[in-house]
């Protein structure tokens, strides 16, 4: 079996772990966002990228939800000390190593496909990363005072700075990849993770050509809610939403996506326990739905989340 995953972030890395636990022998394809990127201290980091590469590497630091486990930030602290990169923002030694091989890479002239080909060959991750694109695509918050990386909106204010809107800055210059195109063509079933409705899978199907790409499948496209019970599951996606004008429940974020038959994406979404209510509303507005428990707290969990995911997009095979 052919899946292809839209993800991004802590969240979209526990889902494909669970994918890859599910379905340990299909050709599973992820296409990751890449709009958290950033050029800083003269390195190209991919925070989505490396996240997921490192939860199915095994060497993800789980208390902290990013970088890498056992790290050290000597060299952090020496750049700090010289005025240069972002103080709130600290790379991890190991982290760092992941950056300048990238950055390396992409000096030489590879695509950041094929840079993430390279560095994901180093470990056993049973799945195959691509970025939304090979184009540069950085988003930036608007708040009150102008524009700012969406790190610094992130990371450093916790977004506790009223975020007014969002700028993908290149999108409408980027493509998808050859590769993205491929897996979402190819795929039996096309998977939207529990990630980030706005800043991760929004900023994949801004790619223009992405939206068409999955409205042309064959396969069934299933999302899984990223809000339950009114609540985002982690991360700041209800400030996100907040920001476009989008209520913080999960037949919102269903609505927002859309439903295929009637232009936009979803054949099927699933819902947890706590939001059983709107299945049927979801029906009626063409949105196949289904209840079950969401919270990605173990892998047996995550991946009883996958197969009840699969289970309802195969209708439409």
């Amino acid at each position: 079996m052919r899946i292809t995953v839209l993800a991004g972030g802590v969240g979209g890395a526990k889902f494909v772990r669970g994918v890859r636990h599910a379905m340990p022998d299909a050709d599973i394809r992820v296409v990751v966002n890449t709009g958290d990127d950033l050029w800083l201290t003269g390195v190209r980091v991919c925070p989505d990228l490396d996240s997921i590469m490192y939860a199915l590497a095994g060497v993800n630091d789980t208390e902290r939800g990013w970088g890498r486990a056992g790290e050290s930030e000597r060299v952090s602290a020496e750049l700090a000390a010289y005025g240069v990169g972002w103080p709130w923002f600290t790379l991890g030694d190991l982290d760092l190593g992941t950056h300048l091989a990238r950055t390396s890479l992409l000096r030489d002239g590879l695509t950041l496909t094929a840079a993430t080909q390279r560095l994901a060959a180093r470990w056993p991750i049973g799945v195959t990363l691509l970025p939304m694109s090979d184009q540069p695509v950085e988003t930036h918050v608007r708040v009150a005072d102008g524009l700012i990386h969406f790190e610094e909106w992130w990371v450093r204010h916790r977004a506790a700075v009223p975020a007014l809107g969002f700028e993908q800055r290149g999108v409408q210059s980027a493509s998808p990849t050859p590769e993205v195109l491929t897996a979402i063509a190819e795929a039996d079933a096309v998977l939207i993770a529990p990630s980030n409705p706005v800043v991760s899978v929004g900023t994949i199907l801004g790619v223009p050509g992405m939206r068409d790409a999955l409205a042309t499948t064959s396969a069934p496209v299933v999302g899984v809610s990223p809000i339950i019970g009114g609540a985002a599951l982690r991360g700041m996606a209800a400030e996100c939403l907040a920001a476009i004008g989008v209520a913080v429940s999960a037949d919102a974020v269903a609505r927002h996506y859309g439903a295929r038959s009637a232009g936009g994406l979803l054949d099927g979404w699933l819902v947890d326990t706590a939001d059983a209510a709107v299945v049927d509303e979801l029906i009626a507005d063409g949105i196949r739905a289904a209840a079950r428990p969401l919270y990605l707290t173990t892998l047996d969990e995550s991946a009883a989340i996958v197969r009840s995911a699969l289970e309802l997009g195969l209708p439409r095979r």
